[in-house]
């Protein structure tokens, strides 16, 4: 039976730098996700077997299926990552990096600057697939680099052995701020075969319901949408299928941020806490009260325990929907 079910939406977890690492993947697979993706991570860096970024590949026990996304594009560091990454267990997946807009990213022809050179594109699709013991090999695009050539780059895709892709509505140049394109993801999915998760300012069950609706997508990848609000998958599939609520309690709330602290400092040891406070400016942004001089209060602590206990107290108010 295949890990991946794509007989109903699928709802999967985006990944992002600096945010959806293990301590955060765990959270919001318990709020539902169907798929969580590591951070992006360097096939350069894996082929030198650094151990920073051995520690990037380990996942909660929870995650299955998961996903190890790489960065790339010689041929031969790919072949090098992959098969470290055949050796690693409790991987279902390997997913090709072709949308980071980031400038360290792209000047490498890694990331979204892979859209500018298809046929390398499609030799490294080729070599994943070639070399990987896993079920599936997928790739996460952009419509384009400059201009928008989504029809092109899934079919090669496609072509080039992807088992499914995953694709961002906006161009390269358009980074974060353009409108999304839901019309060209909508053409993506018409294009293909393979299922097609669409991706790109999904921040509601609303917007959710809508996009799937659209444009005809297997499923949605979410990712700043759940930063801070890690339930979001439980709300969307909830209205989605029509079942359950929408909205989460404030009792509910608290017990998510403590726990995701608490993940935190067990991942990464008592400097979890200070990574955390970039989560607590998040979780704190929207349905409280105090929350700017929260955020100024969380900047100055650096004792574990006081942190958590002025998080505690934050959070045991009442959370405005």
């Amino acid at each position: 039976m295949p890990t991946l079910d794509f007989s109903k939406p699928l709802f999967a977890l985006a990944p992002l730098a600096g945010f959806t690492d293990l301590p955060f993947r765990s959270v919001v697979k318990k709020f539902g996700a169907d798929l969580t993706v590591s951070e992006m991570i360097s096939s350069n860096a894996l082929a030198f077997k650094s151990k920073k970024t051995f520690k990037m590949l380990e996942k909660s026990e929870l995650e299955t299926p998961y996903s190890i996304q790489i960065a790339g594009s010689n041929l031969e560091i790919i072949r090098q990552a992959v098969e470290l990454l055949n050796e690693q267990n409790g991987i279902d997946i390997i997913d090709l990096n072709c949308g980071c807009p980031a400038p360290k990213v792209v000047n490498n022809l890694q990331g979204s600057s892979l859209l500018t050179d298809l046929p390398r594109m499609a030799e490294t699709i080729k070599t994943i697939k070639k070399y990987s013991n896993k079920e599936y090999t997928s790739v996460k695009m952009r419509l384009g680099f400059n201009e928008k050539n989504h029809i092109e780059q899934a079919k090669l895709c496609e072509d080039s052995g992807a088992d499914y892709i995953a694709v961002h509505g906006r161009t390269k140049a358009g980074k974060y701020k353009a409108a999304v394109d839901y019309d060209a993801l909508k053409e993506v999915v018409e294009s293909v075969k393979i299922p097609v998760l669409v991706n790109g300012d999904i921040d509601s069950p609303q917007k959710a319901k809508w996009v799937l609706e659209h444009t005809g997508a297997a499923g949605v990848m979410v990712g700043r949408g759940a930063v801070g609000r890690p339930w979001m998958f439980q709300l969307m599939k909830n209205y989605i299928n029509g079942t359950g609520d929408a909205e989460v309690t404030s009792s509910l709330v608290q017990e998510v941020v403590l726990e995701h602290f608490d993940q935190m400092v067990t991942h990464y040891g008592e400097h979890g806490a200070i990574i955390f406070r970039k989560h607590l400016h998040t979780y704190s942004k929207a349905g409280y009260e105090g929350a700017s001089k929260f955020r100024d209060l969380v900047n100055r602590i650096e004792d574990v325990n006081e942190m958590r206990d002025a998080t505690k107290e934050f959070f045991s108010q009442e959370y405005i929907n």
